[in-house]
């Protein structure tokens, strides 16, 4: 007998922090989140997007002044290749879990969950001087045995993902 190995590496190759020191409201930001699977194993593979959230005033794209209101301060489209598992408030960011809509196969990549993402419209001088980070993290859970009797590759990753949340309370 051998036993296998899920091993994954997270990749954002445009994505580039010396660049970004300082942002304006509505600038379009490179971050092009994907994994590749380097393991042995099949693998379900899913990506967590933190963004954050804040009290503030934003613009309308006609200039006109939004209420203050908790405000996700970056937005992104989600690639087609990806389903939203969970959304969630942990303090002051909103946590978004995606699953990747495919078993990925030892030695592939996932297509990117997003491409860039956008700095809100805010009203300046809110957030100046402030260091704002958009963590993504990856898992994966081995797909054999795991993701249930569904037809659905999906269903099968939320049920293998279900396992994993039950198990790590």
């Amino acid at each position: 007998f051998t036993v296998g190995k899920v091993d994954i590496a997270l990749e954002e190759p445009g994505w580039k922090p010396e660049e970004n020191t300082k942002i304006v409201p509505t600038q379009v930001i490179k971050k092009d989140p994907y994994v590749e699977n380097k393991g042995v194993n099949e693998a379900f593979v899913y990506l967590e997007v933190s963004v954050p959230v804040r009290e503030i005033i934003t613009a309308a794209a006609d200039g006109t002044r939004n209420n203050l209101e908790k405000t996700e301060l970056f937005s992104y489209s989600k690639n087609s290749d990806w389903t939203q598992m969970e959304r969630k408030e942990i303090g002051q960011n909103m946590v978004y879990t995606y699953a990747y809509n495919h078993i990925l196969n030892p030695g592939e990549k996932t297509t990117t969950l997003f491409d860039t993402v956008t700095f809100a419209n805010i009203i300046e001088g809110q957030l100046d001087g402030q260091q704002l980070e958009i963590p993504v993290r990856a898992y994966a859970i081995q797909a054999s045995y795991t993701g249930g009797d569904a037809e659905n590759v999906v269903e099968q990753a939320r049920s293998a993902y279900q396992k994993y949340v039950d198990q790590n309370k």
